[in-house]
């Protein structure tokens, strides 16, 4: 994994626009969005922490809508393990592609990253396990705007593989504020995937 500093020099700058100015740029998209990772532990905790990027959440099947959006002010890129392309049409999506770069021109910095989630019809299907499948109104919550973000107990699913210190404190902030229900599942999902996770003795597994 390259350092911030060698991935700035060979990728560019990054903005990290708030949920509101994403919800700014999205105004009027005809499908589902939501806020993840940070922002999102953010929107749920009040727990304020520096912010790298800002990732934005759609069901891959609504790339087209998204794009009819986008296109005519931004330019999109398809991003696959560090190999972007430009994207003009769903078509040219690179094969296995999840992510996708935004930003206003190629002389600007990227403003936020568009992950490209797996479903079936509207059930949420994890990228980590694709055995952990829920309705997406179960999987997201409501914020300041009207803003939906991914639920806590599931970025830190989504987190736990990672092991970064931001997710450690993401944890930190989260948990004692996680119902039972969800604290039992967030536990129950990483426990599968990683019987001896760190996480689990905090979780209370």
């Amino acid at each position: 994994m390259i350092d911030d500093a060698e991935f700035y020099r060979w990728y560019g700058s990054w903005l990290h626009p708030t949920p509101s100015e994403i919800a700014g740029i999205l105004e009027g998209v005809p499908v589902p969005w939501w806020i993840v990772g940070g922002w999102a532990m953010e929107a749920y905790t009040g727990s304020t922490r520096p912010h790298e990027d800002t990732d934005v959440a759609i069901m891959r099947g609504d790339l087209a809508a998204v794009l009819k959006h986008l296109l005519p002010e931004f330019c999109v890129w398809s991003n696959l393990s560090g190999t972007i392309r430009p994207l003009q049409g769903p078509e040219g999506l690179l094969e296995g592609c999840r992510q996708i770069w935004v930003r206003k021109d190629g002389m600007s910095p990227w403003l936020f990253d568009l992950l490209l989630t797996p479903h079936q019809g509207d059930v949420w299907i994890s990228i980590r396990d694709d055995r952990i499948r829920l309705p997406l109104e179960d999987c997201v919550f409501s914020g300041d705007g009207g803003i939906l973000y991914l639920r806590p107990e599931i970025v830190l699913h989504l987190k736990a593989r990672l092991s970064r210190s931001k997710d450690d404190q993401d944890l930190a902030a989260a948990l004692p504020l996680l119902d039972e229900e969800a604290r039992r599942w967030l536990g129950e999902v990483v426990e599968r995937e990683n019987a001896s996770h760190p996480w689990l003795k905090r979780i209370g597994r």
